[in-house]
């Protein structure tokens, strides 16, 4: 992916704009460049979740099937030989690993609940050969340590992660190479949508053909006007904080997650420990003692990491469209443009899938595999937008 010139004031025209570099935006770049469509990646280089510490790749439960449910499903098995071939594009390594995941169970509701997502994932989760079994104490000693409280745990070997910045790092370093693909580092302010012009900070423009918004946070401002002018709300932000401890563990370990803690072991020698979900914040980017909690109490559930030294404390805001869903497809009245966000907490899972969707739309090529789940295409985005709280 060389880098192209910056635009002067006379505008540049592409066959593809891809607007924002996050997960979203780069494997968009990615899937162009090996269907060979002439691309311009648009990225200011700006923090982004898809460069955050945790990285969790979790399915939905597997009881109450349905579409959304199988496709997460079917693309979170696809991801892991995905991912590989990535990694031997690149010689990179993207830090995955099927490690599965363990929860502690607190109630006899919570326990017999979790009996029955046994069952269901018996038949719903066959084709990963995966189970969800509920045990009495936890899979590895002091993975987590057994809690008091706790009358069970589940254990289920489907769950996986990876590193959320060695992915970023192999998906730039594949960019690097393109032939299909130039980047150039700018911020789009608007988009003049009845012309097909992308409008940059610095007065300059941008011609496409197509275009493809996948800008994190960013992407409502700019959709907003095409899509939704009486101002019924496409998403907003939601701040996570997260930190990242020096602790010599098995990358395989499961991860353990508790009512929102997560602790996920990397390859390195690295924790990964997070994260919250707050809708109110005044310094996006900043940690604070919500993220000193989270910690404290990684410490008291796992001993290995009791005087863990934290090495980076991480904030940042994370897309959260209607109703948690990613948006994706062409907008209705501008179908040249074509919407790419919102995942919220499942984007690196699903994130390639959703691309491939996107690429098809810009390249007239019909995606392959499963199409998206109904809650996902903007047919009914706006209409579950009306129904959303202001």
């Amino acid at each position: 992916m060389n880098d192209a010139p910056a635009p002067s004031r006379q505008m540049l025209n592409v066959d593809l704009a891809i607007v924002g570099g996050g997960i979203m935006g780069l494997w968009a770049a990615y899937l162009a460049e090996k269907a060979g469509v002439d691309t311009l990646l648009i990225d200011n280089g700006g923090p982004t979740t898809s460069q955050g510490l945790l990285g969790a790749l979790m399915a939905y439960m597997p009881d109450q099937w349905d579409g959304k449910k199988a496709f997460q499903f079917k693309a979170l098995t696809g991801l892991e030989g995905e991912l590989r071939l990535l990694e031997e594009e690149t010689g990179l390594s993207t830090g995955y690993r099927r490690s599965g995941r363990v929860m502690p169970l607190y109630t006899d509701q919570q326990v017999a609940t979790a009996r029955l997502r046994a069952d269901a994932a018996d038949v719903n989760w066959r084709a990963a050969g995966a189970r969800w079994a509920v045990v009495e104490t936890p899979p590895v000693p002091d993975w987590p340590v057994s809690d008091g409280a706790a009358l069970a745990y589940v254990h289920e070997t489907f769950a996986a992660h990876v590193f959320p910045r060695a992915v970023m790092a192999a998906l730039q370093t594949f960019l690097a190479n393109a032939r299909h693909v130039r980047r150039i580092d700018a911020t789009v302010a608007g988009i003049e949508a009845a012309e097909n012009t992308l409008r940059l900070a610095d007065g300059s423009s941008i011609g496409f053909a197509k275009a493809i918004v996948s800008a994190g946070v960013g992407a409502f401002p700019l959709l907003q006007p095409l899509w939704a002018p009486t101002g019924l709300p496409l998403g907003r932000p939601v701040k996570g904080q997260a930190a990242l401890l020096a602790a010599e563990c098995d990358p395989g370990l499961p991860i353990f997650f508790d009512n929102g803690l997560y602790v996920i072991a990397h390859p390195g020698g690295r924790v990964a420990i997070g994260s919250t979900s707050e809708d109110t914040f005044e310094k996006p980017h900043e940690t604070d003692g919500k993220l000193d909690a989270l910690i404290a109490a990684a410490r008291r559930a796992v001993p290995a990491l009791a005087d863990a030294t934290v090495v980076e404390r991480w904030a940042g805001l994370r897309p959260r469209g209607v109703h948690r869903e990613p948006m994706v497809g062409a907008i209705e009245a501008f179908p040249d443009i074509i919407a790419l966000g919102g995942g919220f907490k499942t984007s690196f899972g699903i994130a390639r899938r959703l691309a491939g969707h996107a690429i098809g739309l810009a390249s007239g090529v019909t995606p392959a595999g499963e199409g998206l789940p109904d809650i996902y295409d903007l047919r009914f985005y706006l209409q579950r937008a009306n129904k959303s709280p202001k």
